[in-house]
């Protein structure tokens, strides 16, 4: 089970957030955004113990460009891997064609970090069979004992979602 703290998160982020248990933790900004933050179990996309990382605008109201929104996500992250060493994956969402500005944010975000040193950080792209680019990015301490594994197997389902068919495997 996923650990937060929603004290040590508050001790750095600007915005006052909220745990609710279960790796879930809200925040609402001075624009009156109210942002749902999870780290959920992914018994899917690797066979490596995985927590794909969500930030979901809860109220859907336009969120404008806020620097206290990503200290707070940071302050977030941190505090997951300050807890738990486990490897993280974020999966842009694609329902509104945004992912593509979604994975440059984060990656921004990551490399504006004063820690990063600390952390691998892999992104990748997969093209679905709609043509729609979906973006996945792991990280993860870079002491954690199943990087290597997780960087091969992440590689490896990079790889096998990005190879075409061909003819022959019909």
């Amino acid at each position: 089970m996923i650990i937060l703290s929603d004290n040590d998160i508050n001790y750095s982020a600007p915005y006052k957030v909220r745990a609710i248990g279960g790796g879930r933790v809200f925040f609402s900004t001075d624009y009156g955004v109210r942002y749902m933050v999870s780290f959920d179990r992914d018994d899917n996309t690797m066979r490596i113990t995985t927590y794909q990382f969500v930030i979901a605008n809860a109220n859907n109201k336009p969120s404008p460009r806020d620097h206290k929104v990503r200290e707070t996500i940071i302050a977030i992250v941190e505090d997951f891997f300050e807890k738990n060493n486990e490897v993280m994956l974020y999966i842009c969402e694609t329902g509104d064609n945004k992912q593509s500005m979604r994975s440059r944010l984060f990656e921004y975000w990551f490399n504006h970090y004063d820690n990063k040193h600390n952390f691998t950080f892999l992104s990748s792209s997969v093209k679905d069979e709609d043509g729609i680019i979906n973006y996945a990015t792991l990280i993860s301490r870079n002491d954690n004992p199943n990087l290597p594994k997780a960087i091969k197997e992440f590689g490896d389902t990079i790889e096998l979602l990005n190879s075409k068919p061909t003819e022959d495997d019909d």
